[in-house]
């Protein structure tokens, strides 16, 4: 892989997805589904095609990351994923920035992340939480949605397999 942000030859840019971004966006989540991110199908990705936002390097997608809304003050950061060649180089961080100005425009005041990667949601302003404070109703409208990130927020009995080991973090904006 060559050069990446602020390099001489060539920078990173980070932008909304489109359409013709998914597919190249299915590739780098496939590299880390199951264990570390949920998989995607073709179609869950078109769905939420407007979550996303990716990073470019030229005219190459080399990272990924998406922001789901969940309530009226609180998002997710989901589905942050990067070019294995591209790791360790900031392509993360710069898709993350991203996202968390797009959530502060949009008047969020906290996002919320379950990771394996906490040092580097930490290095973002992140903190380790156990429980997060939600209403009765919020709690109550939220376990009838159909999006299984919903359902791993809430620590549904159903997505355990897939929550095992996790670490929910919580950055307030």
């Amino acid at each position: 892989m060559g050069p990446v942000a602020g390099s001489a030859t060539g920078s990173v840019t980070v932008q909304r997805a489109r359409v013709g971004d998914v597919r190249e966006i299915k590739r780098l989540v496939d590299a880390y589904a199951g264990p570390i991110l949920l998989e995607k199908t073709l179609a869950n990705l078109y769905e939420d095609v407007t979550e996303f936002w990716v990073a470019r390097l030229g005219e190459t997608v080399v990272g990924c990351g998406a922001l789901h809304v969940f309530w009226e003050d609180l998002g997710e950061i989901r589905t942050v994923a990067t070019d294995p060649r591209a790791r360790r180089r900031g392509v993360g961080r710069l898709v993350c920035e991203e996202i968390i100005a797009h959530a502060v425009e949009l008047g969020l005041h906290r996002l919320f992340v379950l990771t394996f990667e906490v040092p580097f949601f930490r290095s973002l302003g992140f903190e380790t939480i156990h429980e997060l404070d939600l209403s009765p109703q919020a709690h109550a409208e939220l376990r009838s949605s159909y999006d299984r990130g919903v359902a791993e927020f809430l620590d549904l009995p159903y997505v355990k397999p897939n929550t095992l080991g996790n670490t929910r973090m919580l950055k307030h904006l």
